[in-house]
């Protein structure tokens, strides 16, 4: 099951590191424009939800047949193209919605991360990244529904980092796996 799971997760690399890469693009936006209009923000939110969730949705399909679990992260990606055409087809929302919509998406898919690092816990090493992303997203999720009233430019700093912790630990851990592929390959015995 180790071997198995490892492999899983080394062909599945680039899922992690193109979530982490597109998580962390938006996050470095969003910190630059502070000033970001409300529809900007909106659009901003809508391409990064629907771009991370269209890659684990085609990671989760694409391995559907070595994954007993692989609906995990296929309800990961629906969950965030919910949210991504949520924020496309209503534009105008209010800025408290949208931001519930944000705080909504980050516990959901918080939770879910958490999950699949819970599944893999006995068989990889370093679970903990993706739980520390998971707990990053509950805990922007929690913090926008507690304090749904913060002010604008304080969720702009606060959606900025959540984003780019969110990319760093997704794309420490893809690298993490990509090398689970690399050592086994270098270990296998060669075809003569």
């Amino acid at each position: 099951m180790n071997e198995a799971m490892n492999d899983l997760l080394s062909r599945a690399w680039w899922m992690l590191a193109l979530r982490g890469v597109i998580a962390l693009l938006f996050g470095i936006l969003a910190l630059l424009w502070p000033g970001l209009t409300l529809l900007w923000l909106v659009t901003l939110f809508a391409v990064y939800a629907l771009i991370s969730g269209f890659v684990s949705i085609a990671g989760s399909v694409k391995n559907r047949t070595s994954d007993r679990e692989w609906w995990l992260i296929l309800l990961l990606g629906l969950v965030s193209v919910g949210a991504g055409i949520i924020a496309l087809i209503y534009p105008g929302l209010t800025a408290l919605v949208l931001v519930l919509v944000m705080g909504a998406n980050a516990l959901i898919t918080g939770v879910l991360e958490i999950a699949v690092a819970i599944r893999l816990r006995k068989v990889v090493a370093g679970e903990w990244l993706l739980i520390l992303a998971g707990l990053a997203s509950v805990l922007f999720g929690i913090f926008v529904f507690l304090f749904p009233g913060a002010g604008a430019l304080a969720l702009v700093w606060l959606i900025s980092a959540h984003a780019i912790a969110t990319g760093i630990l997704l794309l420490a851990l893809a690298f993490r796996a990509r090398g689970w592929g690399h050592h086994h390959h270098t270990l296998a015995p060669t075809p003569a």
